[in-house]
């Protein structure tokens, strides 16, 4: 792929439109995101958009902190905790902490905040994330107890990840779209203003001063902004409009890192690349149903070349239908398919298509990676009609429609090292389940249940084989996240993609 080269015009355009001068010398922080679709509501429940994670954890708090570094879980709204039984964890909670609005923390908040999202009325996004919640029952002001519908041995996994604590008695009068407008958490920063698709002004919190090992803002303000053309983003970025960008290719990394004052990197993360099919016949698209035909499919694409050519950095070619550092993602348990065009042609007349077929696919990805696999597709006969959708328009056309026969698409598992965190989700039967293999669906509520470790692997491991032999998934690679950014910003990426953008200050000059 080709890139065009930054024009005199479009920075001349960048500066003009620029309407906050990003730098170091207002301890302000312009941070630019937007390519894959703007948060469509910045409540942590009503979103799966990945920037609207990294939101999530400048505002709002968890009970426990992962360190991002080391993934050792360390005290955070909750300062100690315990198991009282097999499916109940008390927590011991801090004093002192306030919300942004000024309302105190305490149990209230944690037992309000938990039987809230894990109702299913209340209609949260992501009900994996909640639905092994039973209850949560306040003990004392500052003591309560988490009570599982059963033995769930990656609870902390989530405790420490999507479930952010909410203040009870402001979030019970605005509910989500009072939150997306006006949100108020106890994080290092609190909201200025929201414009939808736009702007988001944060301010650092002076209250953050109790030792939160997430620590304090570096910075006094940081301004992020909208942008959904990654070319603009880079335009502004040069012209000084913004600081830093996690939006950017793997050939953008590459122009950036020549110009003197900017620095360009592309860090590994645990976000899985796959390609879906609809097996289980969702959308009455005969072909994807074809065991043969999943098979011609996975030989026809040259995933190496891919990784190698586009994705680049970090990124490598993945088996498995989970990231391999997951706990239960075995990867000796995938079946692994080779790129074979002569082979995927002998399997299309096989499945009765010996002159392939047409096909929709859809992703909300770089349109060049669609098209470097449609053309290894086209190679053996299979003509695919590429539609590129908004992340969440996408995702609803699926749960809605379910017609969509092939698709790209990835899951960052929001952040957690723990397979059930992205298979479970697509392979128990839910709405974003193209399978809908009972088999499949009872060896992983064995292993996300489960307190046996050994279990849990077991069972996991079948589940992976079969995912992978039946072709429900292809697995592709790994993404590597390419941020270009000011040299002068004390800048660290961590392998599960969330920057801490209120840890990055600036270097003294």
């Amino acid at each position: 792929m080709k890139l065009t080269k930054f024009s005199a015009v479009g920075l001349a355009a960048a500066l003009a439109a620029t309407t906050a001068l990003a730098g170091p010398d207002d301890n302000s922080l312009v941070v630019a995101w937007g390519s894959t679709g703007p948060i469509e509501n910045v409540d942590n429940y009503f979103n799966t958009n990945r920037t609207g994670i990294w939101f999530s954890r400048m505002v709002w708090d968890q009970l426990i902190y992962r360190d991002p570094a080391t993934f050792e879980m360390k005290p955070l709204l909750a300062t100690s905790w315990e198991q009282t039984s097999p499916t109940t964890w008390r927590f011991q909670l801090r004093e002192g902490v306030t919300f942004h609005n000024g309302e105190p923390f305490d149990a209230d908040d944690v037992v309000f905040t938990m039987n809230w999202i894990s109702d299913p009325a209340n209609g949260v996004k992501v009900q994996r994330n909640v639905n092994w919640i039973d209850r949560a029952e306040k003990v004392d002001q500052y003591t309560v107890d988490i009570h599982m519908k059963a033995p769930f041995p990656q609870a902390f996994e989530f405790l420490s990840g999507p479930l952010t604590i909410y203040p009870n008695e402001y979030y019970a009068e605005v509910g989500p779209e009072g939150m997306h407008e006006n949100p108020v958490g106890t994080g290092p920063l609190m909201v200025e203003s929201v414009a939808t698709a736009e702007e988001y002004v944060l301010v650092k919190n002076p209250n953050y001063t109790w030792g939160s090992p997430k620590g304090e803002s570096a910075t006094d303000k940081i301004i992020v902004r909208e942008i959904a053309d990654v070319q603009t983003q880079i335009a502004e970025l040069l012209a000084g409009g913004i600081d830093i960008t996690a939006d950017i290719t793997a050939d953008h990394v590459d122009q950036i890192g020549g110009v003197p004052g900017f620095t360009a990197l592309q860090a590994g993360t645990m976000r899985t690349g796959y390609i879906g099919f609809d097996a289980a016949g969702r959308g009455d698209f005969e072909p994807t149903t074809k065991l043969e035909v999943r098979k011609a499919m996975a030989h026809a694409i040259n995933r190496e070349a891919l990784v190698a050519n586009l994705i680049r950095g970090d990124a490598r070619v993945i088996h498995t239908p989970c990231f391999p550092t997951q706990f239960g993602c075995d990867e000796d348990a995938a079946v692994k398919w080779d790129f074979d065009p002569e082979k995927a042609k002998a399997l299309l007349a096989e499945a009765g298509y010996p002159d392939g077929f047409d096909i929709e696919f859809y992703t909300f990805r770089p349109a060049d990676w669609a098209e470097a696999i449609m053309a290894d597709l086209a190679d053996v006969g299979i003509n695919a009609t590429l539609t590129k959708m908004p992340y969440f328009a996408l995702r609803d056309k699926q749960r809605n429609e379910g017609t969509t026969p092939m698709f790209l698409m990835d899951w960052g598992s929001y952040s957690m090292n723990d397979m059930s965190a992205i298979t479970s989700h697509f392979f128990k039967k839910g709405p974003d389940d193209f399978a809908l293999d009972d088999e499949v669906a009872g060896w992983l509520e064995e292993g996300d249940t489960s307190i046996d470790p050994a279990v849990r692997e077991a069972a996991y491991a079948k589940a992976i084989e079969k995912i992978t032999g039946e072709l429900y998934w292809l697995p592709m690679f790994n993404h590597v996240r390419n941020y270009g950014m000011n040299a002068s910003l004390d800048f660290i990426p961590y392998a599960d993609e969330i920057p801490r953008f209120w840890q990055y200050g600036w270097n003294e000059s």
